[in-house]
């Protein structure tokens, strides 16, 4: 299970030995939120989608290593299509983390000052590319295609729309132009372009490795060869901000539990593919066939780090395809429980590019 030297982060034993630290910096800021800690609070509502490219959730889920960190606290968890949805329920109060793809994040915090969410960890780079019918095999083939992604402003809509771009090509928010953009839920994805009623798509994994395996498809872009290294966030660990505030050792168990989470799919890459098979199960009613899964989890590297280098260019990707409103991202990453957690194992912290605190 390698590509391009594929590695996951290690993370030198974290799941042993954890000590509860302080999140620095995050106290409440009156005396009723002070009031608020872990002892009254009865539990914590987590999103994430179904998919390989949030495989820590997965993984976190099934062998309990939430759970185990959170200790009394319920986990409650949510499933989501696609980050707009899921940033919906975190504005609304309706979940209080979600592992999410960097820009709905953007988003978010873009249009709510900085007051909504931050990014507390990274969980997934690479795992996305476009791909294609037969007949398409260069960029100029794309001309008047229909192309999906999972929702619009999400991730890989805004990825395909940024690309299209730099390759001459006009689309349009509400569809449309030289290559019409079609926001589309990703198992209909499939089955549209199965029907012959869709050219391509620009997706996740699993789906870009269903669509390979499954429909015939052919990849035309890997996302990661657009990128310094090809590293570049998929998935991220997004807190609301209010709830990070009143009760931050919560926040750092959950941060625990995440941690333990990619360390053990550093650890037990055998093991894996029949674990995140079996969560897949629970939360859908289906699993993957796996050949489908092997190709996935080839192009997918787990990380606690959420790349945020690139956060200034993906800002830059989302005005130029008009899916969001221009602001300034200084302060979206929080990653001092982070980094305190990797301190305390003694492996390397991790930065936020000057984009926030660590």
């Amino acid at each position: 299970m390698t590509r391009k030297n594929r590695t996951f982060t290690a993370l030198g034993g974290l799941a042993m030995g954890l000590t509860a630290l302080a999140l620095a910096g995050c106290a409440p800021a009156s005396g009723a939120a002070a009031e608020g800690g872990k002892d009254d609070l009865a539990e914590v509502r987590l999103g994430y989608f179904a998919n390989v490219t949030h495989a820590p959730a997965l993984v976190g889920l099934s062998e309990g290593l939430f759970q185990d960190a959170l200790g009394d606290v319920d986990l409650k968890t949510e499933v989501f299509n696609a980050g707009p949805a899921a940033i919906e329920a975190l504005s609304a109060g309706a979940i209080d983390a979600t592992y999410i793809g960097p820009n709905p994040s953007i988003n978010t915090f873009i249009q709510s000052g900085g007051t909504s969410a931050h990014i507390i960890a990274g969980a997934t780079s690479g795992g996305a590319a476009l791909v294609v019918r037969d007949g398409i095999d260069s960029p100029a083939d794309l001309k008047g295609a229909n192309i999906a992604t999972p929702q619009l402003g999400n991730t890989q809509d805004v990825a395909l729309r940024s690309w299209l771009a730099d390759e001459g090509f006009e689309t349009s928010v509400s569809g449309g132009g030289d290559v019409n953009v079609t926001p589309t839920e990703n198992a209909q994805t499939l089955t549209l372009f199965q029907d012959g009623q869709l050219d391509g798509a620009w997706l996740p994994e699993p789906w870009v490795s269903r669509l390979v395996v499954e429909a015939g498809a052919h990849v035309l872009v890997d996302e990661a060869d657009l990128w310094k290294d090809g590293a570049f966030p998929t998935t991220v660990l997004l807190v609301r901000a209010e709830f990070a505030e009143q009760h931050p050792d919560v926040v750092e168990e959950l941060l625990e539990g995440h941690i333990a989470a990619v360390e053990w799919l550093d650890e037990n890459s055998d093991k894996a593919p029949a674990v995140i098979n079996d969560a897949l199960d629970e939360a859908t009613g289906k699993t993957l066939d796996d050949a489908v899964l092997a190709r996935a989890l080839e192009n997918v590297t787990f990380t606690v780090d959420p790349v945020a280098s690139t956060f200034e260019t993906l800002v830059d990707n989302g005005l130029a395809a008009g899916t969001q409103k221009d602001g300034s991202i200084d302060g979206l990453f929080d990653l001092r429980a982070l980094n305190a957690l990797l301190e305390e194992a003694g492996t390397e912290p991790v930065s936020a590019a000057g984009l926030g605190e660590e």
